[in-house]
């Protein structure tokens, strides 16, 4: 979901005063520290006042649901026993969360945010260590993970990151859960091992948020 824009309209279906926005800005207010906060934008009024009067479901899974056919297609070729991980984010910065699946079911197994002022790659980072702290905490170093992101790949086998994201107030939280993921990859071993998921074949990944 993009950037406040004078052209859309947001719909808040689970958050501080669900309803229908006009700006980001009054989106935005609704959903910032509430715990499982939907929301989704629409170019048109008639489009947000339809799928206001919908479940959240309806739309914000509506990629994913168009997609499952690939994963079943291609069912050979993804490892059944693993979780897949992923991030959305509401602009550049903007307001950031992430979550864990089960992969074949696409059953949560972590939702962390939203958390303002953050980014893409480091909400991918967040989640990708966030799984392999998951998985070594049950002694499951078989289960893989799988992510679409390159950059968060790299994060985690460098266990450095480059981003140019400055803090403030309002991410300090953020930065605090970046040292706190920086600090778990230096003092643990694992063996779990990380796979790019094949987006151009398999379709989204099923941790996605189907906000695009």
């Amino acid at each position: 979901m993009a950037k406040s824009n004078k052209s859309k309209y947001y719909v808040v279906w689970v958050g501080q005063k669900p309803g229908i926005y006009r700006s980001w800005s009054e989106c935005q207010a609704q959903v910032v520290g509430y715990p499982n906060a939907k929301y989704k934008s629409f170019k048109t009024q008639k489009e947000a006042t339809e799928a206001f009067s919908q479940k959240a479901t309806n739309h914000i899974n509506k990629k994913q649901k168009t997609k499952a056919k690939n994963v079943q297609q291609y069912s050979n070729e993804i490892i059944a026993d693993s979780i897949s991980v992923d991030a959305a984010c509401s602009g550049n910065p903007g307001l950031m969360e992430y979550r864990g699946v089960h992969t074949i079911s696409k059953e949560q197994i972590f939702l962390k945010g939203p958390y303002e002022e953050g980014t893409n790659n480091v909400g991918e980072f967040l989640a990708l260590v966030h799984g392999l702290a998951y998985l070594k905490k049950l002694n499951n170093s078989h289960t893989i993970i799988y992510t679409d992101s390159k950059t968060a790949m790299a994060w985690v086998r460098n266990k450095k990151v480059k981003t140019t994201l400055q803090q403030s107030d309002k991410n300090r939280s953020l930065f605090e859960l970046m040292d706190r993921a920086l600090s778990w990859l230096h003092k643990n071993d694992y063996e779990t091992k990380i796979i790019k998921w094949k987006t151009s074949t398999w379709g989204e990944i099923p941790a996605d948020f189907g906000r695009k």
